[in-house]
């Protein structure tokens, strides 16, 4: 019995030893499936380089093969931006309309099936806005609400310069350090040349290096940084960087300071910077803590204000040098044009930029109308002329530019009847930034100044165009000194075929503050504020239009 259980015992040995050899056929195919899994990956780690990963201009695809070569499983991902519907008429209509029960239900239905997709919105993700004709091209960059750290930093610096028509950046609540700033900001000149917009909001930084953005070299145009928590410290970087002595930002156009804590101290230096800046046209220290005595060196800055002795000293500095290259280039000539602006100075009078143009607007009509009369082998004899050749030169290079931008850019401000506020506002600015350019091309410590009492006077700062002070702490003893800035300003606004350069505020915001609505200081500036309101007159204009035809 025991050889029996023995053997029978034994007998499932080869059906084991079948099973076996089975098993590891099978982990033998396994293993063979694994290598050639693994195979392929190993093959492509070589060319999972980002360096060598070339963007094709399509942002949601190239981001995303970027996080992949670069290690990176959870990234979040490129979505276009949500927009949010438009108010219909039968919208209107139908809530006028009693509800029933019915309709309560069923949006209560409608509610609860969207919960999941509202919650889709605050997961991280990259929201891009993309150009209506080419349905690829991002146009603009939202990020909000998530961490943005060194790493994606970098994987932006790879995939955004190729996207050639990128306008806008906006950060809102990042996390951003002083460190990642500077990482960001050197990954700004790689992007295309119409990135122009760029909005760090609700990023407060400990050393408040915001002013880096604003760097001499930079190319933003709009800058927003509201709520910060910029002091009185972060005001004066930003001050320092509109304009110093020896140099100014000539390509920021708008500057938005909102939601901050910037005093007296503050408004102080941002007035300062104001000085000597000829670029900035929109200027917002609305919700800030600034009190009469910063409100008093704003508007300080509007109206002629006397040079300190350092601008006095750098004036004659430059008097000298630009004197010395003028010698230097055609004495004869020069001389001749010096004795005919000094007697034309007085003429001038306090208002430089805009009978500047003048002059060289109907300088140049001039010359365009001898240049169709004559030959082309008369102009070339002309110009081989010594004295007259160089004049003619810097004249064609210096005055073409003014009359390219101002006499073009009005009638287009008088003509668009059809389109909406913000569009008017963003067609001014445009216009009014390339009179800028125009007027930058002058320092403004060259321009004609006003002797009094053996003090020399600037005139007051006439580009800025927009300035919004709403919810602050000013008094009525601030408003006396913006009063007497808009009486000055408005004489250059009355005749209107004259002014073809920069007239000064066409909006001043002053509400929400500590005096009352009523107050006849704070009457008569709205008063004068009123008939310059590009926006304000135009409606005016086509409300009256049906009652003269």
């Amino acid at each position: 019995m025991s050889s029996e259980q023995g053997t029978t015992a034994r007998t499932p040995r080869p059906g084991t030893q079948k099973s076996s050899g089975a098993t590891t056929k099978k982990g033998e195919r396994a293993a063979k499936e694994k290598q050639a899994a693994v195979q392929p990956l190993t093959g492509e780690e070589e060319p999972k380089n980002p360096e060598e990963y070339q963007c094709t201009g399509v942002l949601e695809a190239d981001f995303a093969e970027l996080c992949a070569r670069s290690g990176y499983t959870n990234f979040p991902k490129v979505v276009t931006r949500p927009r949010p519907h438009p108010i219909s008429d039968s919208s209107a209509s139908t809530s006028e309309k009693p509800t029933t029960l019915d309709d309560q239900r069923l949006s209560v239905s409608c509610s609860l099936n969207s919960l999941e997709s509202k919650y889709v919105f605050f997961r991280p993700t990259i929201q891009v806005e993309l150009e209506q004709e080419d349905g690829k091209a991002v146009k603009e960059i939202y990020i909000r609400g998530w961490k943005v750290e060194d790493r994606i930093l970098g994987i932006f610096s790879n995939c955004l310069p190729s996207l050639s028509q990128l306008q806008a950046i906006n950060l809102w609540k990042v996390g951003l350090t002083d460190d990642t700033l500077s990482t960001f900001i050197a990954l700004l000149p790689l992007c295309s040349p119409t990135l122009r917009k760029v909005s760090l909001e609700g990023n407060p930084l400990p050393q408040q290096s915001y002013h880096k953005l604003m760097a001499l070299d930079s190319t933003i145009t709009h800058l927003s940084l509201r709520n910060n928590n910029i002091n009185d410290h972060g005001a004066q970087l930003l001050g320092q960087a509109l304009s110093t002595l020896h140099g100014s930002n000539r390509t920021l156009v708008s500057l938005n300071l909102a939601f901050n804590y910037i005093g007296d101290k503050g408004a102080g230096h941002l007035a300062d910077g104001l000085r000597l800046n000829r670029s900035l046209l929109w200027l917002s220290l609305a919700h800030n803590c600034i009190q009469d005595k910063g409100a008093l060196r704003l508007a300080e800055v509007l109206r002629p204000f006397e040079l300190t002795h350092p601008e006095v000293v750098e004036r004659r500095r430059l008097l000298l040098e630009k004197a010395a290259q003028e010698r230097s280039r055609s004495p004869t000539s020069f001389r001749q044009v010096d004795a005919k602006t000094e007697r034309e100075k007085p003429q001038m009078g306090g208002i430089s930029s805009v009978a500047l143009v003048e002059k060289m607007q109907s300088m140049k009509t001039l010359k365009g109308l001898i240049k169709k009369k004559e030959k082309p082998g008369e102009v070339v004899k002309k110009e081989k002329s010594p004295t007259q050749g160089t004049p003619k030169k810097e004249d064609t290079t210096k005055l073409g530019k003014g009359k390219v931008t101002i006499p073009e850019q009005k009638p287009s401000r008088a003509k668009g009847t059809k389109i909406g506020s913000k569009e008017k506002r963003s067609i001014f600015l445009e216009s009014e930034q390339l009179v800028a350019e125009a007027t930058e091309m002058i320092s403004p410590l060259l321009e004609p100044m006003e002797h009094r009492d053996g003090k020399v006077f600037m005139p007051g700062n006439k580009v800025l165009l927009y300035l919004n002070l709403l919810r602050n702490r000013i008094t009525e003893v601030g408003l006396e000194g913006f009063l007497t800035a808009v009486q000055y300003q408005a004489q250059f606004s009355k005749p209107k075929s004259a002014s073809k350069g920069p007239v000064g505020l066409l909006w001043l915001s002053l509400a929400k503050n500590y005096f009352d609505p009523q107050c006849p200081t704070y009457i008569t500036i709205q008063e004068l504020m009123l008939p310059k309101d590009p926006i304000k007159v135009k409606l005016r204009d086509e409300e009256a239009l049906p009652f003269s035809t």
